[in-house]
Formats: structure tokens, sequence, C-alpha cells
């Protein structure tokens, strides 16, 4: 495998690290929590630049208020708790004031998807990048590793309007470069191959990377994407790699309803019908158990990769 790992972190780590950087880099950068400082990685930060930090509380509609208001002083509001408590539970703050007016706010949401584990379906959002992507100028991006997490926490500080950054709290393998530049917007190219497109987003990066190598080995040659920004979609790098396959796998931490896989199909439907199979949750709430047990009994791991790539190719 071209990419290999020497150490698994966990994405939040990842962002944490970011927006510490951030607190030297950017004297405009301001970051709000709502009682979850410890699970967002914001000691440092808070170190750093204390008063430029606002603990909020468990008022997470609130919170986005404030960032909406901080905004239009000329600051860059980073918000912090988990993807859940981000989206569904403070939707229409979001909507009314933030995205509608182009708020310049950074939605920075962890625990994302079934990885958050042992907490349960409750706190397990399989939706929110549905919700988020729907919303007129909101950016979405889902970062595979620590080190692209950093990199994109970064990068969208001089991005100019709303953007919702997704992220994950188990330790996973870190395999992409330090210094690999994060471009919104942007796919990479992580594996060129000819039967089948892989087009991965955020923990299923890794995955799709591991069933390749498996499916190498059976004489089965995977091309394997990273879509770590779901809106804007990089329609250039799939369309030119479907014109090579002809057959596209789509995988993600997610509902199918509303993901990546969706963005993509719609894409493909007006301007290169292909065929295309998802590996993402299928239309259900989580439950409790490990992020391993989780993404095996609903078929979001790597041997489910593998799986879908050989019904493409069987049909």
């Amino acid at each position: 495998m071209k990419y290999t790992y020497t150490e698994k972190k966990d994405t939040r780590s990842g962002f944490g690290a970011g927006l510490a950087e951030l607190a030297d880099k950017n004297p405009n950068v301001v970051a709000l929590c709502a009682d979850l400082i410890g699970s967002l990685k914001m000691e440092k930060f808070i170190e750093k630049a204390p008063e430029r930090f606002f603990q909020v509380g468990i008022a997470e509609a609130n919170m986005m208020g404030l960032a909406a208001g901080l905004s239009i002083t000329g600051k860059i509001p980073f918000t912090g708790t988990f993807a859940n408590f981000s989206t569904s539970r403070v939707y229409d703050q979001i909507r009314q004031s933030i995205a509608y007016s182009g708020k310049n706010v950074k939605i920075c949401a962890s625990h994302a998807g079934l990885t958050l584990g042992e907490d349960g379906a409750t706190h397990q959002v399989l939706e929110d990048i549905g919700m988020m992507k729907m919303l007129p100028g909101m950016t979405v991006i889902n970062p595979c590793d620590y080190n692209q997490t950093k990199a994109a926490t970064i990068a969208i500080a001089d991005h100019e309007g709303p953007v919702y950054l997704r992220f994950g709290r188990p330790t996973v393998p870190v395999f992409i470069p330090e210094d690999m530049p994060f471009e919104i917007g942007k796919g990479i190219l992580l594996q060129e191959g000819t039967d089948v497109t892989i087009v991965a987003t955020g923990h299923l990066v890794w995955e799709s990377l591991v069933a390749a190598d498996e499916l190498e080995k059976e004489g089965i040659s995977c091309e394997v994407i990273n879509i770590h920004t779901i809106k804007p979609l990089d329609e250039e790098i799939i369309l030119k790699s479907v014109e090579k396959t002809g057959k596209i796998v789509t995988a993600e931490e997610h509902n199918y309803l509303g993901g990546l896989g969706e963005s993509v199909a719609g894409m493909l439907a007006r301007k290169r019908p292909t065929r295309q199979e998802f590996v993402a949750v299928n239309d259900t709430f989580g439950e409790s158990a490990t992020p391993a047990e989780l993404m095996k009994k609903y078929k979001i791991d790597a041997a489910a990769v593998k799986e879908a790539v050989k019904r493409i190719l069987a049909n």
C-alpha cells in the first residue's frame, strides 16, 4: 500500500491542534464552546488566548447567535460541540442567523457518525451532512485523519463564509502527510486504478485504502479518491476517474440519504450517468457498541467496501 501509518490519533485532536495554531496566527479567531472543552480539545487555544474564548454552557442555540454577532464585528468565530448538537439542535439558528446572511462562522462538530460508539443512537448523528449541505452558501468539510483535520481547521479561517467542519471521536490511522496542503473543494487522488473508482470521505477513506489493497491482491484495480470537501464537490476529479473506470463506489460514515453518495449520484446523473454502489448506513439509527463493532454491523468498514466493489463488477 502506498499509504501506511505509524500511529493512530483522533481527528478531534487534529481540530484542537489546528485551533491552537490559529490562536497564534490569526488574532481575529475566537472560539466558543458549549460545555465540552475537553471533548473538543480546546484547552490549548484557551491557554494561548483566554480573552478570545467564550464558554457558553449547555446553550447551543445561544452559542450560534453569539457567533453570528461576533462575526459582524470582524471576528472569525469557531463554535465547538458534538455534531448532533451542532446541527439538529440548532438548525433554525444556523439557517436564519448564519447561513441566510452568509456570516463568517465556522461550525466545528466533533463525535460525528456511528464511531461515537458507546454513547448510542441519540448522539450518533448520521444526517448532519445532508442537513448542512442543503443550506445555501454552506461549505461542508469532512477530513479523514488527524493531519488533514488540523490542516482543514487552519484553512477554513481564511475562507470567507459559513463552514461546517465534521470530525470524530475515535483514534484512526494517521496517513495523510503532515505537509500536504489542504485546498477547500479539491479532492485528492490517493491511488490510481482502472477497474472501479472508490470515492470516500472521513473515516471511510482509510477503510477504502485497506479494501483497495486487499482487492489488488485479487487482481482488481481500484482508484481511490479522498473527497474531504462534500460541498463544494470536486466534480472534475470524479468525472475524470469514472471516464476511465465506468463504475463508482461511494463510502461514508453517514446515512446514504443526503450524504456524499447522493451528491455524487446527482452530479453524475446530470453530467455522466454511471453505475454506482453506496457504502453508507441504510436509513436507520445506530446503537451502543464499540466503533469497530458498529462499523461492521452497519456495513461501513473495509469489508463492506470490498463487497460493494465486487457487486458492481459482477453486474
